[in-house]
């Protein structure tokens, strides 16, 4: 590392596992950054409606359906500099976002700023699952959340000080200040421009600042491995599983119970908080009980928790119901490490890629679909989402107590055959 720029650093913030840290928190605040002005901002400035919003949503999960090609880059580029290119990129396009308030101006920084997204993503994956210790693993991928969920509540807080003249006034009054900046509103363009520059910052802050990790070589060909059939399984589930939160869970605190912009923004800041307590004690379970009851007691949780999007009636019900859900993303973890302790460390990278696609494949279909089914009868929509997940809680049971290669699953426990090298 270098020393004048790591002479301060903080030593959790040293070497490979400090790097991902520090990307994960710059991802957080330019990717969520983005998310909080988005609607506000087309409406304002862009004057969108319905149609182009959805039409944006469909731009933004394109480059999630080709993280695979992200492999395809590789005989070119080495996987870390791939991952600061990703991050800078996302920071690049959330940077523009303000000054390109128009239809197809936000349609081409959303398709900038998501294509470094979910190529960063796809590379953080594969980085992490090389680099750290499997005994680690779920430990240091629950200190990226808390990193991630640490730089959003920053973002958040900004945003909430810059748009709302009472916080503002309480910041200054705590300050000793009297209003200096009397119907001071700092606005999009500079709130998207200083969150895409910290992540461009932090981008080439880490190229400059940590040396090459030590990644194995990887296969830089496209392919599906029959005996990684069940980690793209739980995959699959996974991605069907986000969207009923993001999409459904949401929506009912909203239509059914009249949550105002406030209360949902408050319902973020308590879940952001509460990952940032609770997602360090989730990884310690996962190292210590292991992928298999953690993915259980996972499943087990949510066929509760969509049972009781399900019936419930009561206001703060519901808001516990989408707090718990939140927190139980944390669990998720058990899938990657899982995917560690079974695979060919040839076969990180492009697996990393095929997952996102994969985990992307139910972005389309389900909110979609479960729209049409949302008109006629909203409580069947999580009925049917307990139902998907009593079939993870089926796929989960197949997970090996000490998973590794060639013990991928429990039909092939006992009786599996020597792992062949990777082509």
């Amino acid at each position: 590392m270098s020393p004048f720029l790591t002479r301060y650093m903080p030593r959790f913030l040293q070497g490979p596992e400090g790097m991902l840290i520090l990307m994960a928190c710059a991802m957080a605040v330019s990717m969520n950054g983005w998310f909080a002005l988005l609607n506000n901002f087309a409406v304002e400035r862009a004057s969108f409606t319905g149609k182009e919003i959805g039409f944006l949503q469909s731009i933004r999960e394109i480059p999630g359906f080709m993280s695979f090609a992200a492999v395809l880059l590789l005989p070119f580029i080495r996987e870390q500099n791939l991952a600061f290119l990703s991050l800078a990129l996302l920071g690049i396009g959330t940077a523009l976002t303000g000054y390109f308030p128009t239809e197809m101006g936000l349609y081409a920084t959303t398709l900038i700023m998501s294509t470094g997204f979910h190529y960063y993503e796809t590379m953080n994956q594969s980085l992490t699952l090389q680099v750290i210790d499997k005994q680690r693993a779920a430990v240091h991928l629950a200190t990226q959340l808390k990193s991630a969920s640490i730089g959003t509540l920053a973002v958040f807080l900004v945003i909430m000080i810059c748009f709302d003249e009472k916080l503002m006034l309480m910041v200054q009054g705590f300050i000793g200040i009297e209003n200096p900046f009397p119907g001071f509103n700092l606005g999009y363009k500079p709130l998207y421009l200083g969150a895409g520059l910290f992540t461009l910052a932090v981008a080439v802050y880490c190229k400059l600042a940590y040396p090459s990790v030590e990644a194995s070589t990887q296969v830089k060909t496209l392919f599906l491995r029959p005996r990684y059939w069940l980690y793209y399984a739980l995959t699959f589930m996974g991605g069907a599983r986000r969207q009923i939160f993001m999409v459904f869970a949401a929506f009912l605190m909203v239509e059914k119970f009249g949550y105002d912009v406030t209360a949902i923004t408050l319902l973020y800041m308590i879940n952001l908080i509460a990952n940032i307590f609770v997602a360090p004690y989730i990884g310690k379970y996962i190292r210590h009980l292991g992928e298999r009851r953690a993915l259980i007691f996972e499943y087990l949780g949510l066929i509760c928790i969509f049972t009781g999007y399900a019936f419930v009636d009561d206001h703060i019900a519901a808001a516990g119901l989408y707090v718990l859900d939140h927190l139980f993303f944390a669990f998720a973890i058990a899938i990657k490490t899982y995917f560690q302790k079974i695979a060919d460390p040839k076969d990180i990278a492009s697996t990393a890629g095929v997952s996102f696609t994969i985990n992307h494949i139910a972005a389309v279909g389900i909110p979609a679909l479960f729209g049409f089914i949302w008109l006629g009868n909203p409580s069947l929509v999580f009925s049917i989402g307990a139902g998907m997940a009593v079939i993870s809680l089926v796929l989960a049971l197949l997970v090996p107590r000490d998973p590794e290669p060639g013990n991928e699953t429990t039909l092939t426990r006992g009786g599996g055959t020597a792992v062949q090298p990777a082509e």
